[in-house]
């Protein structure tokens, strides 16, 4: 008798192995694993093969790379999103992709539950999870990883048991996770946000003191918020991403040393490392400041810090996200141009940018011939503008012949 299905995350690693005999026995589960290329740098169809051999009924591997870019990236780089100023959300925009796509298999394959490896510390989970629920509430959810207490021996031995070849190498210092985005690095020394990153603990980037000595100078061209070009060269975005990964690292760019606040109550040092990132939020918030309007961009401040949590939180596929994109996809209609970057010693640089919709005037901004800037209206919006100050201060704060006490520490008398 045919037994019923499930698609699990299928990363080819020692867990994800372990886990397609482990449900199969848990549970009386066949496995469907599920392999998706984000840009992490493996051959996904080796992998693909590696779960056949490890006992999965079935094996799908797929490229959704360019997806992944298109509808995930670019609009959280539109949206200004930057987990609490520094992260730049990698990881997390990957996991709502591969849960969707999780979702599409289980219905093509008829399964009737979905499995991934996160642990029940981490933000992952819930990402996962709650994609689940929100896409198809009738699949079983399955974690193996928050079930079982094994060691990494234990899971050796098992392996060993169930005849699964694990690559036989000196065990990570630290965990890992990585899409062309970005790459996070975590555990080991790292718990200690007291201690400096080890060199071992970066892959992408280059050691600011040993970077290059000369900088390097970089154009990106963008259309309504979107990067389109780089050097005069169109680029689809996957390959736009490669290249600025490829040229930031190298000159240092993308280190980020972040103690961050995961969702589920605690705070965690995080390492992360993502050139590209860093350099197209650097240039699109800058081409910002010449496109959009004061109030617009003040406005977009708060939407930004929104639009991060939901991402971090997992509530992709929220409809509070969609009223959100709508007013990034009208605020951006403008952000059209170039920029010019700076990438010298771990930094990026915005030294130009410009637009045909440029709100930047140099005949109002200049203070040489051809000023255009009307300096006699300035006396009268001045009486205007502190009128409201001038007078609550002579009705109320220096009535009766009372100073102007600023404001200080309050100190408390033992």
């Amino acid at each position: 008798m045919a037994r019923d299905k499930v698609v699990l995350a299928y990363s080819g690693g020692l867990d994800t192995s372990v886990m397609v005999p482990w449900i199969g026995e848990k549970y009386n589960l066949d496995v469907v694993a599920f392999t998706v290329d984000l840009g992490q740098g493996e051959d996904i169809h080796k992998i693909k093969q590696k779960a056949l051999k490890t006992g999965a009924v079935d094996a799908v591997a797929l490229d959704a790379r360019n997806l992944f870019v298109d509808r995930f990236v670019w609009p959280a780089l539109m949206a200004g999103a930057m987990y609490e100023g520094k992260y730049p959300l990698a990881t997390a925009l990957g996991r709502p992709l591969i849960a969707m796509l999780m979702v599409d298999v289980a219905k093509e394959h008829k399964a009737v539950a979905v499995a991934h490896g996160c642990t029940g510390k981490g933000n992952d989970q819930v990402r996962f999870d709650v994609t689940f629920q929100t896409l198809a509430p009738d699949l079983r959810i399955i974690a193996p990883v928050r079930e079982w207490k094994w060691t990494r021996d234990e899971e050796l031995k098992y392996a060993d048991k169930h005849n699964i070849q694990v690559e036989v190498k000196k065990e990570n210092l630290f965990s890992i996770d990585q899409n062309i985005f970005g790459r996070s690095c975590e555990a080991g020394v790292l718990e200690d946000p007291w201690e400096e990153p080890p060199a071992a603990a970066y892959a992408w980037t280059t050691d600011p003191v040993a970077a290059p000595t000369e900088p390097a100078y970089i154009e990106i061209e963008w259309e309504q918020g979107r990067p389109v070009g780089l050097d005069g060269e169109k680029l689809d975005g996957v390959a736009l991403l490669e290249r600025l990964n490829k040229i930031g690292g190298r000159h240092g760019v993308g280190r980020i040393d972040h103690v961050e606040n995961r969702l589920v109550g605690i705070k965690s040092r995080e390492l992360y490392e993502a050139p590209a990132a860093v350099i197209l939020h650097e240039a699109h918030r800058e081409l910002e400041t010449i496109c959009l309007s004061k109030p617009s961009a003040r406005f977009k401040t708060l939407i930004s810090q929104e639009y991060a949590d939901i991402i971090y939180n997992g509530l992709w596929f929220s409809a509070f996200h969609e009223e959100l994109f709508q007013f990034v996809l009208r605020n951006q209609q403008f952000v059209t141009g170039l920029t010019r970057v700076k990438l010298y010693k771990g930094k990026a640089t915005v030294v130009g940018r410009k637009s045909e919709f440029s709100l930047y005037s140099k005949k109002l901004a200049t203070y040489e011939t051809g000023d255009q800037f009307d300096h006699d209206a300035a006396k009268g919006f001045i009486r205007l503008h502190g009128l409201g100050q001038q007078t609550q201060a002579h009705l109320q704060l220096l009535k009766d012949g009372r100073s102007f006490h600023l404001p200080g520490l309050i100190r408390h008398e033992k």
